[in-house]
């Protein structure tokens, strides 16, 4: 497991009856942040809220359904309480009506860590979403911002045709991409579709122009929370139950009474399309709750897949428990 201890790095809290005698200017020019991956009910909250306490840290939101503010329950943003406990940034900060965007979420993250910088205070970046942290370790292609008109248009096509028919018009116009994306894979070619028709440009061109890194990888404690299966799969049953209780349901009437564009973001949050149709009367809350806990499994499932093949040298640990544990301070 990864130690830091005054001999080698970096860590002091931002309290006074935690320092130990390590300076904040020694932890600051060994060490740029703690970065905390893993798949969803995992325990990566746990892990990052226990050393933000013991630290003197800020943890810095990495999930991309989490930066949505209609949906705290149903995405398992910390409580009122945890956010006292520790500062926490970009947590429930942008409307739903909003497409949040990688390329946005680096420029707010970066502002963030900066900050938390400037305070004397650890970064602790806890999320999901892997495609963040990769962005902010290797950089972002320059793709240009998308015209909201051309964003539009290419959802609402979306929300109409088939995959096959999207495929068939990005092979006319960006032969490259078509051949890499699958028919069924809406997202990505609906993706391929604005950038090609805003920039004239592929977007497989664009992915050969590397960003610039925020981070470097070589000044950061990467940890991924990465628990058994069947321990992730019964966290996931045992917090949408949770959830019920907790408000989801008026959550999602709620958001469903905001009439917002199906092809948003938020609207694909885990657990919203489930519970909308038993709300609509087109299924039991049994049925609805069983469907959302078995498209979180699955959501995991991928999770993993893309942390063997990105994240293979950050340092696995079974629990949350067990991430916090694994930075000492002496």
């Amino acid at each position: 497991m990864p130690r830091a201890n005054c001999a080698s790095s970096p860590f002091r809290s931002a309290n006074p009856a935690r320092r130990g005698h390590c300076e904040v200017q020694r932890w600051q020019a060994v060490l740029e942040a703690i970065l905390i991956a893993g798949p969803t009910a995992s325990g990566k909250s746990t892990a990052a809220l226990a050393l933000a306490e013991r630290l003197g840290g800020t943890i810095i939101n990495a999930d991309s359904m989490q930066v949505y503010r209609e949906l705290q329950v149903l995405t398992a943003r910390p409580s009122a309480a945890e956010m006292e406990t520790a500062p926490h940034r970009l947590y429930g900060t942008v409307p739903g009506r909003d497409a949040y965007s990688v390329g946005r979420w680096v420029g707010d993250a970066a502002a963030a860590i900066e900050d938390a910088r400037e305070r004397g205070q650890v970064p602790i970046l806890v999320g999901g979403t892997g495609l963040y942290f990769m962005a902010m370790l290797q950089g972002l292609s320059p793709v240009p911002e998308i015209p909201e008109d051309i964003r539009r248009h290419w959802r609402e096509r979306a929300a109409t045709a088939a995959g096959t028919d999207l495929h068939a018009v990005l092979s006319a116009r960006d032969p490259v991409m078509a051949v890499r994306l699958s028919p069924t894979d809406t997202q990505r070619l609906v993706r391929a579709l604005e950038v090609i028709d805003a920039t004239d440009v592929s977007l497989a061109d664009w992915q050969e122009t590397a960003g610039t890194p925020v981070l470097n990888d070589e000044a950061v404690l990467k940890m991924l929370v990465a628990p058994e299966r069947e321990t992730i799969y019964t966290a996931i049953d045992g917090r949408f139950e949770h959830m019920l209780q907790a408000g989801a349901l008026a959550e999602v009437e709620a958001l469903a009474g905001l009439e917002l564009d199906p092809g948003l973001p938020v609207m694909r949050a885990l657990g919203v399309s489930e519970l909308r149709s038993y709300l609509s009367g087109a299924m039991s809350l049994e049925e609805a709750a069983t469907k959302a806990k078995t498209a979180s499994r699955r959501y995991a499932k991928r999770q993993m897949t893309w942390a063997r093949r990105f994240m293979a040298d950050w340092t696995w640990v079974p629990s949350g428990e067990a991430a916090a544990a694994s930075v000492q301070i002496d």
